[in-house]
C-alpha cells in the first residue's frame, strides 16, 4: 500500500511522492526555547520522531532537521528568572528541552539547527527579498510586501485584502500594508515587546532587553524576524524544496504562510511539497495546552509521574491529525495500554524460551493474528501515520499471545518468535516503546513493584494458612486504588 498523507496545502489525502524516489527531507518547526517543554510540545515531537522511523521503515533515507528558536522576545522575558541574558536563558532550556527528548527515546534529527548560528543566511535571503521586489527597508527595518506575491494565503485561505495586521504595534507605521510582516527588526527589543510575557522573579523589562541580541546588517543594527529563521535554516541544512514540513496546527498561520511566501519568493521554487499539521493538545477543560494558559504538564513532569513509554503510548493513541485531550483518565488509560503490551511481550517472549515451547505445536490462530498485525499495522500507517489504528494492531496480537499461552502446556515455538519479532519491529523500532527495558518506568512502575511485593507477601500468608491477614492486604491495596483479582496462575491486579 502506498503511504498517502492530509496535505494541508491542499485539502486532500495524497499519495506521497517525495522529489528523490530514495530519501525524504523532513523539517519540523521546533520549540522557542523559552519556557519548560510540556506535553503539547512532545506531542509533534513523538508523532514525527514515528514519521521518521515508518519513512525509513519504507526504505527512505531521511534528513530530519528541527529548529531551536533562540531568539525571541518572549526568551528575553525570562532574563532573571531562568538565566542573566537571553543567549543564557535560550541555553538552560536548551538543556532541558534535550535531555526531554532523550527521555522520550526520540530518534535524533540530523541537526538541530538555532537561529543566533544562522544569521548571515538570515540576512542573505533578506538581501534577496529586497534585490526582487518582494520586501522593502523602512526605518532600519525590512519589512515582507504580502501584496507582492500573488499566492499569499494559499495555505490558511485566507484573502491578503481581509487580513487584520500583524507584528508588534510599533511596527505598523513603517509598513506599506498591515499585513506586511517584519524580516528584519531595526535595534533591540524594546521593553513593551515582554512586559506581558514576564513571569515573577523576572529582571526589570527595561534592564532585560538590554541583554537581547543584535547583529550587523546592510540595514543597520537589529534581530532576525521570527519567520524568516525556519526558511533560512531549512533551506541551509535540506534544500530549496523540502519534502515534508511538518508543524502544530496553530502555526498554519501566520508563521508557515509567511514561511510560504517569503521562501518561494525568494527561489522561485516550491517550498515544501507537503504540509502536515499536527492537532493541538486540550487539556481537559476544552482548552489548548500552552505556556501562556499555564494549563500544562511539562514533559519532565509526566515522565516522572507515568514513565516515558505510558507518554509515547498516550500521544500515539490519537492520530496526529486528531483532536486529543490531557487528563488523568486518559493517562492511566494509556498507562495500562502500555503495561498490556508489556506484559504480552514479556509472556510471549518467557513462553518462547520455555522448556515448554515445541517445535511440532502449531496454532494457526496465533500465527494468523501474526500475519494481520502486520497488514493492519502496515494499512495504519501508511493511512496518514494513523497510529491510533497501528497501537489497536499491536493490542490484538498481545490478545492473541495471551490467548495462546493462556490455553497450552505447549506452546508454538515458531508462532510465538515472529510475534516477538512483530512486536519488537513495530511496538518497539517504529513507536520507540522501549520493550524489555525497565528504564522508563517513572512512578508508576515503582508503584506496580510495591504492589507485586505485597502480593508476594500476601501469597506467602495464604501459604501458611494466614487467610485473614492475606485479606487484610488485599483490602488495603483495593482501598488505595488497586484491584486484585485472584487466578489459577496467581493473583493479577490493575490501578482503578
Amino acid at each position: 500500500m502506498t503511504l498517502r498523507v492530509t496535505n494541508s496545502l491542499s485539502g486532500e489525502r495524497e499519495p506521497f511522492e517525495p522529489a528523490d524516489p530514495e530519501s525524504v527531507l523532513l523539517y519540523y518547526c521546533g520549540l522557542t526555547t523559552s519556557d519548560p517543554a510540556h506535553l503539547g510540545h512532545a506531542r509533534g515531537w513523538v508523532h514525527v520522531d514515528v514519521m521518521h522511523r515508518w519513512l525509513e521503515h519504507l526504505g527512505y533515507d531521511v534528513r530530519h532537521v528541527e529548529n531551536f528558536t533562540d531568539v525571541n522576545e518572549k526568551i528575553v522575558a525570562r532574563v532573571g528568572e531562568a538565566g542573566d541574558s537571553e543567549a543564557d536563558v535560550a541555553r538552560s532550556y536548551i538543556r532541558d528541552v534535550i535531555a526531554d527528548m532523550r527521555s522520550l527515546n526520540l530518534q535524533r534529527a540530523d541537526v538541530y539547527p538555532r537561529v543566533s548560528e544562522h544569521v548571515p543566511e538570515i540576512v542573505d535571503l533578506v538581501e534577496t527579498l529586497v534585490e526582487k521586489g518582494y520586501a522593502y527597508e523602512s526605518s532600519g527595518s525590512v519589512y515582507f510586501d504580502v501584496t507582492a506575491f500573488d499566492d499569499y494565503g494559499k495555505l490558511s485561505n485566507q484573502n491578503v485584502e481581509e487580513l487584520d495586521a500583524q507584528g508588534e504595534e510599533r511596527e505598523r507605521a513603517e509598513k506599506r500594508n498591515p499585513a506586511d510582516f517584519a524580516l528584519w527588526k531595526a535595534d533591540g527589543v524594546a521593553p513593551e515587546e515582554i512586559a506581558d510575557h514576564q513571569h515573577e522573579g523576572a529582571a526589570p523589562a527595561d534592564e532585560a532587553v538590554e541583554t537581547a541580541e543584535t547583529w550587523d546588517s546592510p540595514w543597520g543594527e537589529g534581530r532576525p524576524g521570527w519567520h524568516i529563521e525556519c526558511s533560512a535554516m531549512s533551506m541551509a541544512h535540506l534544500d530549496e524544496t523540502i519534502d515534508i514540513h511538518v508543524g502544530g496546527q496553530d502555526l498554519v498561520f501566520p508563521h508557515h504562510e509567511n514561511e510560504i511566501a517569503q521562501s518561494e519568493a525568494a527561489t522561485g521554487q516550491t517550498f515544501a511539497r507537503y504540509w502536515l499539521h499536527v492537532r493541538l493538545l486540550d487539556a481537559a477543560d476544552d482548552e489548548k495546552m500552552s505556556s501562556s494558559l499555564g494549563n500544562f504538564e511539562t514533559v519532565a513532569e509526566a515522565i516522572d509521574t507515568y514513565g516515558a513509554d505510558a507518554v509515547r503510548t498516550f500521544l500515539l493513541s490519537t492520530a496526529y491529525h486528531n483532536e486529543a485531550v490531557y487528563s488523568r483518565a486518559t493517562m492511566n488509560e494509556a498507562v495500562e495500554r502500555w503495561d498490556g503490551i508489556e506484559r504480552g511481550y514479556e509472556r510471549a517472549v518467557e513462553a518462547c524460551d520455555s522448556v515448554d515451547a515445541r517445535t511440532k505445536v502449531h496454532d494457526e490462530d496465533l500465527r494468523a493474528a501474526v500475519d494481520a498485525t502486520h497488514e493492519d499495522f502496515a494499512a495504519a500507517m501508511n493511512d496518514d501515520f494513523n497510529t491510533r489504528r497501528a497501537l489497536a494492531a499491536l493490542e490484538g496480537l498481545v490478545s492473541a499471545v495471551n490467548a495462546h499461552v493462556d490455553a497450552r502446556d505447549e506452546y508454538d515455538y515458531r508462532g510465538l518468535r515472529m510475534a516477538v519479532e512483530t512486536l519488537e519491529e513495530f511496538a518497539g523500532g517504529i513507536f520507540g516503546l522501549t520493550l524489555g527495558d525497565s528504564g522508563g518506568g517513572g512512578e508508576v512502575a515503582v508503584a506496580e513493584d510495591l504492589v507485586e511485593l505485597v502480593l508476594s507477601v500476601r501469597e506467602r500468608e495464604r501459604a501458611a494458612g494466614n487467610y485473614e491477614r492475606a485479606d487484610e492486604l488485599r483490602d488495603e491495596l483495593e482501598a488505595l486504588g488497586v484491584e486484585v483479582q485472584d487466578t489459577d496462575d496467581g493473583a493479577t491486579f490493575r490501578f482503578e
